[in-house]
């Protein structure tokens, strides 16, 4: 499934608990995160919270953004169980 936000489309790698409100990613997601390859959104005290990750030959790329660690992130950062959803820039 693909999505467009902010005129950037995404293609929604994992949608974990149907955690996907494209609304509320529209209203969370900043400029800030537009250089990233990919988003993770995951919840926690019912509140989005996102993080960006990066394909190692984007340039912007550093150790701790690297998107093979999102299962690391995701099991050391997030509740156990969360609603998370991951979308890659297309």
């Amino acid at each position: 499934m693909k999505i467009t936000v902010h005129d950037i489309e995404y293609k929604v790698e994992r949608n974990i608990k149907e955690a996907l409100n494209v609304e509320e990613l529209e209203e969370k997601l900043t400029d800030y995160f537009y250089d990233f390859d990919y988003i993770l959104g995951d919840y926690a005290y019912g509140k989005l919270r996102l993080k960006g990750f990066n394909n190692q030959e984007n340039k912007n790329f550093k150790t701790y953004n690297d998107v093979s660690t999102v299962d690391t992130y995701l099991k050391e950062n997030c509740a156990y169980g969360c609603r998370y959803f991951l979308l890659a820039k297309c």
